[in-house]
């Protein structure tokens, strides 16, 4: 039986973190999230109504606190004043919470994290007692870094974000993997289930995506086929995969022929 995930002192049962963007309405969204098993979800709060818009569709109507765990992300920040000052309002808005996802992009044609700016918010949202999952390049010296400063998951690109390309960096995500004292959550890049299910076959802890369920033909059936995938990636990772070998090896044994 797979351990469950541990963030900052929080237990989940699932490893797999959801998005609220890009579907055609909220309750697209909530029957989604509720398919696909997530604990987690994510939504940009410079993007989602979460009380501040008092005559806009709230997505806590949708998605309650009492059900999920919320983690209000800075998605259009460039700086790290933006972001800082993005996750203080959420942590208003929402009485308290200090569980944040920290995104700070570079530009807007790669949406690849600003990682300057990226440490000095981690910084200051560390001290200032948030609880910081954090997205970042796949550079495992960076990863090390925001780790040292205090975040409590690193979350490395597997591709640039809602592209859909699949985990292109198995090598960095490993380095990462095997440097890290935290939990190590792929974020971006993750296009189908066998995407996520290679994400957690290389030993990450967790997957966070949103386009790979909400731009899918069937967004509610692609939820619960992510869910499994993680799944049925983790067993696979405690199981450990066999040799590869360069030639053929019989599936029967050669010893104790009957004729």
């Amino acid at each position: 039986m797979s351990a469950p995930l541990v963030i900052a002192g929080h237990t989940f049962e699932s490893r797999l973190m959801v998005g609220t963007g890009k579907y055609k309405d909220l309750a697209q969204t909530q029957a989604a999230i509720s398919a696909s098993g997530a604990q987690i979800v994510t939504f940009a709060l410079r993007r989602m109504n979460i009380g501040q818009e008092e005559n806009q569709p709230n997505l806590l109507d949708f998605i309650s606190p009492q059900t999920y765990t919320l983690l209000p992300n800075t998605a259009g920040c460039y700086t790290a004043e933006d972001a800082v000052r993005t996750c203080q309002i959420a942590r208003e808005l929402l009485d308290g919470h200090n569980f944040v996802k920290l995104e700070i992009l570079g530009d807007t044609k790669t949406l690849f994290p600003n990682i300057v700016e990226t440490l000095k918010a981690a910084e200051r949202l560390v001290h200032d007692a948030f609880e910081v999952l954090v997205y970042t390049t796949d550079d495992p010296i960076t990863a090390k870094q925001l780790e040292e400063i205090g975040c409590c998951a690193i979350m490395p690109l597997a591709a640039p974000i809602g592209s859909g390309l699949g985990i292109q960096n198995r090598y960095s995500l490993r380095f990462i993997i095997e440097n890290a004292k935290v939990p190590v959550i792929v974020d971006a890049g993750v296009g189908t289930a066998s995407d996520a299910a290679i994400a957690m076959e290389l030993g990450c802890d967790g997957v966070l995506m949103n386009t790979a369920i909400a731009e899918a033909k069937d967004p509610i059936l692609m939820a619960r086929a992510m869910g499994l995938a993680i799944e049925a990636g983790r067993h696979a990772y405690l199981a450990g995969r066999m040799p590869k070998r360069p030639y053929a090896s019989a599936s029967s044994t050669t010893e104790g022929y009957f004729f």
